[in-house]
């Protein structure tokens, strides 16, 4: 092979090299505008065997609902929206999971729904409680709510970051942490 035609191999082959190495390293930076979403949990239950068929119905009814609300984790937050994937607020979210998951009717806003659960005390919480919270200016008003997956997690839409898992033990919740209830028929 003639000088020549090695160095036009050569050239091509550092070309091509070239372009491979520098599509690869070219990528998109563009902000995503989903929340990040968590590696959702399994939840497990353990059922004393003493325990009646009714709280056996209840518990795994309860699971289902917070299994229900780990598949809306990375949802957008949408204000007045209720769809997962596409959008949606705390209420909405809460809604249409219970009405889906249980067959249960709640309002549509966070506070009516406050109103309309049974308060219970935080040794109480099962899968499927909801927690509620004050967060806009009137520290009196319910205005925020969650699904509870375990005594400590729960799902909720961030205006902020959309559906994500959120912890009681943070400052910021339990500061504005309300009431724990159950929605009545769970």
């Amino acid at each position: 092979m003639s000088d020549s035609k090695i160095k036009n191999k050569i050239g091509r082959l550092i070309l091509i090299l070239g372009l491979i190495v520098g599509f690869s390293a070219c990528k998109s930076h563009k902000k995503n505008v989903k929340a990040e979403s968590p590696v959702a949990e399994t939840i497990n239950i353990k059922k004393d065997k003493k325990d009646k068929d009714s709280k056996d119905k209840k518990i795994r009814l309860g699971d289902k609902i917070a299994e229900e609300a780990l598949t809306w984790v990375g949802t957008p937050y949408k204000y007045a929206g209720s769809e997962k994937g596409i959008g949606t607020d705390c209420s909405g979210m809460v809604m249409v999971i219970y009405k889906e998951t249980a067959k249960i009717d709640l309002p549509r806003n966070s506070a009516k729904q406050g109103e309309f659960c049974s308060d219970i005390g935080e040794d109480l919480i099962e899968p499927g409680d909801l927690v509620f919270f004050a967060i806009g200016e009137d520290k009196t008003k319910i205005s925020h709510v969650g699904i509870m997956i375990d005594a400590l997690r729960f799902v909720h839409a961030s205006a902020s970051k959309g559906v994500i898992i959120s912890d009681m033990e943070t400052p910021y919740y339990r500061r504005n942490f309300k009431k724990y209830g159950r929605v009545p028929g769970k």
